[in-house]
């Protein structure tokens, strides 16, 4: 990849828009599970489909999309930061090499150091659409203690627990992402790589539509082997950021060693149903976004 400067951020911004368009609805149902299936009183779904079927018997489709607005935002800004931070990482840690194989000792490190850069912007994003999405007809918050929308709620949480509150969850925020943007990166590269040298060994050339076809499958994949690793960390990051007790601990793996105790390995994994369906889809569609944008700015990829 040659040196794009902005060119790569702006390409990694549209791939954030592109995964919330597609994966929002999912997470939606992700974090409710999360939040309320892991609580000994309060509202219990079934399953994955059970809550997707009582938020739009409630709310309609704009319950999927409660939280989109920040979502929006903060996967724009974090996605162009992710996507620009790891492409100019990678290339420094490649010394300029022009090697077509992947090199894992520079894919994963840049990807972790990217994550960890882009879980400070995150955090807040994510605590203030995570309260909206666990807010809607179903919840057992109280209604004086509801948000209007994202802009309310963060002023309210600022209000109520300072500056650093918006920041909470900030650790498991920041483990999630360093470990995600490590296995997520490395998958796909990896995947994208030996699909391309398959197609390559039956066919001199790769056409447009067989490119498209490698991006939809190596980010689908890359979001799966993402979503499975850091899942439990994603639990604990819900519960910490939508606790009503600000003294709560944020410690998440205390959450996670009581949430285990009760539920085990299952409760830990809370949600991978709609996760995971959410995971390919919307990965595949930033993979694909990103690839096609980066065509259309003038950045060569082999």
């Amino acid at each position: 990849m040659s040196g794009s400067g902005y060119k790569e951020y702006v390409a990694g911004m549209l791939a954030g828009v592109a995964t919330v368009v597609v994966g929002h609805p999912f997470d939606t149902v992700k974090v409710k599970l999360q939040k309320h299936n892991t609580e000994a009183s309060g509202m219990k779904y079934k399953s994955g489909l059970h809550c997707t079927a009582r938020i739009l018997k409630t709310e309609g489709v704009k319950g999927l999309y409660r939280g989109a607005t920040s979502s929006f935002v903060g996967m724009a800004f974090e996605s162009s930061l992710a996507f620009g931070i790891y492409s100019q990482t990678k290339q420094l840690l490649q010394g300029g090499i022009q090697n077509d194989k992947p090199q894992l000792l520079a894919i994963f490190p840049s990807a972790a150091f990217a994550g960890a850069v882009i879980s400070f912007v995150l955090c807040p994003s994510e605590l203030v659409k995570c309260r909206m999405q666990v807010q809607g007809t179903d919840s057992i918050v109280q209604s004086s203690s509801r948000y209007n929308g994202p802009i309310d709620c963060a002023l309210k949480t600022i209000k109520s627990e300072g500056l650093t509150g918006i920041f909470r969850g900030g650790g498991a925020t920041l483990l999630r992402e360093s470990i995600g943007n490590a296995v997520f990166f490395s998958t796909y590269e990896h995947v994208r790589y030996y699909m391309r040298r398959s197609l390559r060994d039956a066919s001199s050339d790769v056409s447009h539509f067989a490119d498209v076809g490698i991006g939809i499958f190596s980010g689908g994949l890359g979001g799966i082997a993402c979503w499975s690793a850091i899942l439990p960390l994603d639990v604990a990051k819900t519960i910490i950021q939508t606790a009503p007790d600000k003294n709560h601990t944020r410690n998440p793996f205390q959450i996670l060693e009581k949430i285990y105790k009760i539920s085990g390995i299952r409760g830990c994994y809370t949600g991978l149903g709609p996760t995971i369906v959410r995971a390919f889809p919307a990965n595949a569609a930033a993979i694909v976004t990103w690839e096609l944008a980066m065509k259309m700015l003038g950045i060569k990829r082999e």
